[in-house]
């Protein structure tokens, strides 16, 4: 099975990028539907982007969409999330997850992933 190890977090200034990477053990990474989850303390996990086996499909939450952006290598059984223009309510630990359902319109929802890694924290100051 796949594990995940997410790096990349910080802590930056309001307006500030970072770029998270997530990192998988498994050869068949290019087989499963990936995405960024985050939770912040006493909320929730909620869907940040997602992105489709080949890459060629991402969705995003509205909160982040524009600021954003999900890709992965496949090739280097890695993803990433671009981080740009962060604001203060970005604060959380995030995740990365992998699943294998991919299912259409669901892929922001975090029971459709089976495999999490432990999460990387963001801290965005004002």
């Amino acid at each position: 099975q796949v594990q995940l190890v997410e790096s990349g977090g910080g802590s930056v200034q309001a307006g500030g990028s970072l770029r998270l990477s997530c990192a998988a053990s498994e050869y068949k990474f290019s087989t499963y539907c990936m995405g960024w989850f985050r939770q912040a303390p006493g909320k929730g996990r909620e869907g940040v982007a997602a992105i489709y086996t080949g890459g060629g499909s991402t969705y995003y939450a509205d909160s982040v969409k524009g600021r954003f952006t999900i890709s992965r290598d496949n090739a280097k059984n890695t993803l990433y999330l671009q981080m740009n223009s962060l604001k203060p309510e970005d604060t959380a630990t995030y995740y990365c997850a992998a699943g294998s359902l991919c299912r259409m319109g669901r892929l922001l929802i975090p029971p459709e992933y089976n495999i999490w890694g432990r999460g990387t924290q963001v801290t965005v100051s004002s």
